[in-house]
């Protein structure tokens, strides 16, 4: 492969909603720039984008994918993203790394709720937006409708580039307002043939031409002047206004094609070189100590590794993007994270599951590593010049769907954990940890078909047999009143015994408590616990009844019990426990008796003293269409959900509501069932409350059936 200079480059992600042929269209655009020669196609299951097992079972695209095309000696980079909305990491990933995002429309659905997940991530990542409306060749292709569904959600820079003639079945013709000619695409692939525009297509065709210039026009004052005076641009300066447009988010072009055919994909090309930016006409990258990139071979040298993928014989593979200098073979670098070096050993290209040696790139390249010693999603790769210098991180959406996992047979479960680990490492939004609290193994994903994906994964690839449950919910427990309670630990098996007794009053702790006046505290010390509230520990022992070397050992008994409360096995929490009597035997109390005691003191008093069950309370955030908010607003009553007020968002509803972790299972999946895919949601932790008394009494009820169990 040649060396591409930076203007040499355009670097597009493929994003839309899943089947609107993404994929097809990668396809096409590698066999029009000779990197293939012969088409595939996802019903064949040979494409180069999905080369994955689960792609050509499933015929959808599950992971991302790198290849390049080469068209008029220019060089574009593809990534192909999945359409799904479980698969949300791939697309911020390559987001984060390209230029242009090309936005495919199925003219058959319009835009679906795939589409508004795509086009909301280009947003807050402010990428330029070219959308290709694909899939003109059904008799159900509607371009018109289509074009007013897509101003309606994304707004009046929705800018028509061309448009169809002859939409359905037949379709091979495109007006296109920038040439104001004809194409005709005899043969589907290739170039086509450039004829005048009809008669019959001559006033739909200037309007739409004129609508355009306006747009071209208003991304340049110089531009705007001269479309003043002369009522008309040329199409250089079309093509100028444009870019301009295009680079920042002013204009969002509409190009059309029919991709199964070739239809179009010729002309999608011509325009990403000719109007999409290069990564030399992109703004600076600023690093976080300040150091800024500007997609420049004098700049230091400097990588971003946005994606890593396990390759079958080659392990891990870091995709990179060059955002400074050249980057060789041999070549050494910094990881700012870690501080240590690492070596580029190969450049390759990666076209789908094949690859080709480079020996060379030049800034603004998008390139593919192997055999890093520890190169992360998210790291940077810099010249020791600046080995301060790390670009900031990835923000990948938060984990909406949670279960609990184990392995079926339990002697697996540590290879569970590396799997886990393994496949954070390529997808950062799969998280798993182990819970101590909760004593499971949680597992965090972005919906219930990503989950069914992994599981996949379990199945086919690791061999590992798995079990989804569930998660525990983290409740507290906690008092509402004072309470005493006295414990005798006694045991004498021969020799020394253990004798331990432990008087205890216990007494929930607020803000600007105070004590009691029955007795003389000697000694109190505070604790912050680790899962929030405190503890306070006040001795009140006089006349020595219980030596003060014993109270640590009491400590301890207590905070054995706050890790596991005596009404449900949660962490409890807000207690003083004041120990204020007790009793002592010479030989045979140690400190074990005195936990011993102070444990079950502690369990006796807990239970006197008002207990309640305290359950994490969610902000969640919902956004609905304006038109399915009162199903949404019904479900949430039904979880136990109060409605903090609503708020107007074009024509979606932004519902602020405080719901009871409890309830949350599972909703992801009921959300998209309520609204067709196109409800959105957010939650965050604000705090514990009391749990109503019926749940309070179920919870107590399954503890102890629990408990009996066990036993």
């Amino acid at each position: 492969m040649k060396e591409f200079q930076t203007n040499e480059i355009r670097n597009v992600a493929l994003i839309g909603a899943a089947k609107s042929g993404k994929t097809t269209l990668a396809e096409n655009m590698l066999f029009e720039g000779k990197i293939i020669n012969r088409k595939g196609s996802t019903d064949e299951k040979n494409t180069v984008s999905d080369y994955r097992q689960i792609e050509m079972d499933r015929q959808i695209s599950v992971n991302a994918s790198m290849m390049y095309t080469i068209f008029n000696n220019k060089k574009i980079n593809i990534l192909d993203t999945p359409g799904f909305s479980d698969f949300s990491g791939d697309i911020v990933s390559c987001l984060s790394a390209v230029d242009t995002a090309v936005c495919t429309i199925n003219a058959q659905s319009g835009v679906e709720a795939t589409t508004e997940n795509a086009w909301r991530h280009a947003a807050a990542t402010k990428k330029p937006v070219v959308f290709f409306m694909n899939q003109l060749d059904h008799a159900n292709a509607n371009f018109d409708n289509t074009i007013r569904e897509m101003k309606e959600y994304f707004g009046d820079k929705v800018t028509p580039i061309q448009y169809p003639v002859n939409a359905g079945e037949d379709f091979n013709a495109i007006i296109d307002l920038i040439m104001m000619k004809m194409l005709v695409f005899k043969n589907g692939n290739g170039a086509p043939e450039i004829q005048d525009i009809p008669a019959a297509e001559m006033d739909k065709a200037e309007e739409l031409h004129n609508n355009l210039v306006e747009h071209a026009a208003e991304g340049d004052e110089a531009l705007m002047e001269k479309f003043f005076e002369e009522m008309t641009l040329s199409e250089e300066d079309m093509e100028k206004g444009i870019h301009l447009g295009i680079l920042n988010r002013e204009m969002f072009p509409v190009l059309c094609g029919a991709a199964k055919k070739g239809v179009g994909v010729t002309r999608l090309c011509e325009f990403l070189i000719n109007a999409c930016p290069s990564p030399a006409d992109t703004p600076a990258v600023k690093a976080m100590n300040g150091t800024e990139f500007h997609n420049s071979n004098d700049d230091p040298a400097a990588l971003f590794i946005f994606k890593v993928t396990t390759e079958q014989n080659l392990g891990d593979v870091a995709w990179m993007r060059v955002y400074g200098g050249q980057v060789a073979e041999g070549q050494d670098f910094v990881n700012p994270r870690s501080g240590n070096k690492e070596r580029i050993s190969q450049l390759l290209a990666f076209e789908g599951k094949n690859r080709e040696r480079v020996e060379k790139v030049n800034a603004g390249d998008i390139i593919a590593t192997i055999k890093l010693k520890d190169g992360r999603i998210g790291d940077s790769l810099v010249d020791a010049k600046v080995a301060e210098a790390a670009f900031e991180a990835i923000p990948f959406p938060e984990p909406i769907f949670q279960t609990a996992i184990k392995a079926v047979n339990s002697q697996e479960d540590e290879k569970l954990g590396g799997i886990l680990n393994d496949l954070h490492k390529t997808d950062p939004t799969i998280i798993a940890g182990m819970s101590r609290e909760l004593r499971q193994n949680i597992l965090q994903c972005q919906g219930e078909y990503h989950l069914n994906t992994l599981k996949w994964y379990f199945d086919n690839v690791y061999k590992i047999g798995v079990e989804f449950s569930t998660p525990k919910v983290p409740y507290r427990e906690t008092i509402t009143k004072s309470a005493k309670a006295d414990y005798r630990h006694k045991k004498q098996s021969g020799g020394s015994g253990q004798f331990g007794e432990v008087h205890m009053m216990l007494a929930p702790y607020f803000e600007g408590y105070t004590d009691p006046e029955e007795f003389a505290v000697r000694s109190k010390d505070e604790y912050e616990l680790p899962w929030g509230g405190k503890l306070i520990f006040a001795n009140c022992v006089v006349g020595g009844a219980i030596d003060a070397r014993f109270m640590p050992a009491i400590l301890k008994g207590i905070n054995e019990r706050l890790e596991q409360g005596p009404l449900t096995g949660s962490y409890a929490r807000d207690i003083i426990a004041y120990i204020y009597d007790g009793k002592m035997h010479p030989v045979d109390s140690n400190e074990m008796a005195f936990k011993i005691a102070g444990r079950m003191a502690f369990s006796a008093a807990f239970k006197n003293a008002g207990p309640k069950i305290m359950e994490p309370i969610y902000d969640l955030v919902v956004r609905v269409p304006a038109d399915l908010m009162g199903a949404v607003m019904t479900d949430l009553t039904g979880r136990r959900g109060i409605v903090m007020g609503m708020d107007s968002d074009h024509n979606y509803q932004v519902i602020r509501a405080r719901v009871p972790f409890a309830e949350m299972d599972r909703y992801s999946t009921t959300l998209s069932s309520l609204t067709s895919g196109r409800g959105t949601f957010t939650m965050k932790y604000a705090e514990y409350a009391q749990v109503p008394a019926d749940v309070q009494q179920r919870l107590l009820k399954e503890y102890e059936e629990s408990q009996k169990e066990e036993e």
